[in-house]
C-alpha cells in the first residue's frame, strides 16, 4: 500500500466535499516531517509516482508564479504557497 493510500485510509472520514480538507491534512502531515523522512517516502515510490509527484509540483508552482505575474486570478490562500516556495 502506498503512502497516499495509507493517508487516505486514515483520514477518509474527515475529508468532505472541499479540497481545503485535503490541503489542511497534507500541510499538517508535512509540518512534522524532516527532509530525511520525506526522502525515505520518495525512495519507496515507484517511478510513475515520482514523475506524477514532480508533475503536480511543477504545475502548481508555475500556476503560482503566473498568478504572481497577474497572468491568472489570485489563487485561494491555503498557506501552502508560503510554505512551498
Amino acid at each position: 500500500m502506498s503512502f497516499v493510500d495509507e493517508v487516505y485510509q486514515l483520514y477518509r472520514d474527515q475529508l468532505k466535499d472541499d479540497e481545503d480538507d485535503a490541503v489542511a491534512i497534507v500541510l499538517n502531515i508535512l509540518e512534522d516531517q524532516t527532509r530525511e523522512n520525506v526522502m525515505q517516502l520518495i525512495e519507496q515510490m515507484n517511478e510513475d509516482e515520482v514523475v506524477q509527484m514532480m508533475g503536480v509540483y511543477l504545475v502548481e508552482m508555475i500556476k503560482m508564479k503566473m498568478a504572481q505575474d497577474g497572468k491568472l486570478p489570485q489563487l485561494r490562500n491555503h498557506n501552502s504557497t508560503q510554505r512551498f516556495h
